[in-house]
């Protein structure tokens, strides 16, 4: 089977700036010329970093098209359009295609716990819908399912499932999918920590969250992974392994938004019921910065 996408490297999942409870559109778009600009290989907007599941519909909407008209194809944007609602998921998964994102981040259906034939058919009825390539979500820290390899190999032959972003925290898996399904089923880490040693096992990219704090060094890593060059890529990693840590000592996005807040790039606002970071949080993130040598002052 080929490959039915081009994503690799380093995706940033994006955060939605908020301003006075509203979303804070020019910070967003400023944002994304920032990832653009640092060497960023994609986007990926209304995942979990991005709050989703306090955006309302419309916003979601909103969120999705900004990226796209911002991005204007000089990345890839895949958006986020997952829901444990088939329907729901459906619609918001046109609504992106219609607006011209290159793929779909789509999450293992949360709290109703399907079966693997339910997650099948879940899946298949989005593939069925679309025309664009779709990334599975596997995420069962957040989802509870786990979408199994046999069922990652059903779903890809699906005409448009070509990869899963995973955050199982099972390096195995990588190895096991990569068996199952072949090179060319596109593997992204959903998670900071194993970025190189997802890529090392044959990855293609991290969907990253650090990436929104430290575009450049985590698309320099991606960069030295993809050109085999992993003694490069562990010295990077070093940098940037104490940000990886301190951004989810509390549950993202206060992290992010705290230090994208001291790097004065958006305003730090979250929606309840997320809070933003205590001050616990406040000196190991300024230290990270410091280490990773993205805040000089601290």
């Amino acid at each position: 089977m080929t490959v039915k996408a081009p994503f690799r490297g380093s995706i940033t999942a994006l955060v939605t700036p908020f301003r006075d409870g509203a979303f804070d559109e020019d910070a967003y778009r400023a944002l994304i010329e920032w990832q653009i600009d640092s060497g960023t290989h994609g986007l990926s907007p209304t995942g979990t970093t991005g709050e989703s599941p306090t955006l309302s519909h419309a916003e979601h909407r909103r969120v999705i098209d900004t990226c796209v008209r911002q991005a204007a194809g000089r990345v890839p944007v895949i958006a986020g359009t997952g829901s444990n609602n088939t329907a729901e998921a459906v619609e918001l998964s046109r609504y992106a295609e219609s607006v011209g994102a290159d793929g779909l981040l789509v999450v293992a259906p949360y709290y109703n716990k399907p079966s693997q034939e339910g997650l099948y058919l879940h899946y298949r009825a989005i593939n069925d819908a679309v025309g664009i390539p779709i990334i599975l979500y596997n995420i069962p820290p957040r989802s509870v399912v786990d979408i199994s390899v046999d069922t990652m190999k059903r779903l890809y032959e699906l005409k448009n499932v070509a990869g899963v972003k995973d955050a199982t925290g099972n390096l195995a898996r990588t190895a096991q999918q990569r068996e199952a399904l072949g090179p060319d089923f596109i593997q992204l880490s959903g998670e900071d920590l194993t970025a190189v040693a997802v890529m090392a096992l044959g990855g293609h990219g991290c969907i990253s969250v650090t990436s929104n704090i430290a575009p450049k060094l985590c698309a320099d890593m991606q960069d030295a992974c993809l050109s085999n060059d992993f003694a490069r890529a562990l010295k990077i990693n070093d940098r940037l392994s104490p940000l990886h840590q301190a951004l989810f000592m509390e549950p993202n996005p206060a992290g992010p938004k705290y230090a994208l807040g001291v790097l004065g790039k958006i305003k730090e606002e979250l929606r309840s019921p997320m809070l933003k970071a205590s001050a616990r949080l406040h000196d190991p993130i300024r230290a990270a910065l410091s280490h990773a040598g993205l805040l000089v002052d601290a």
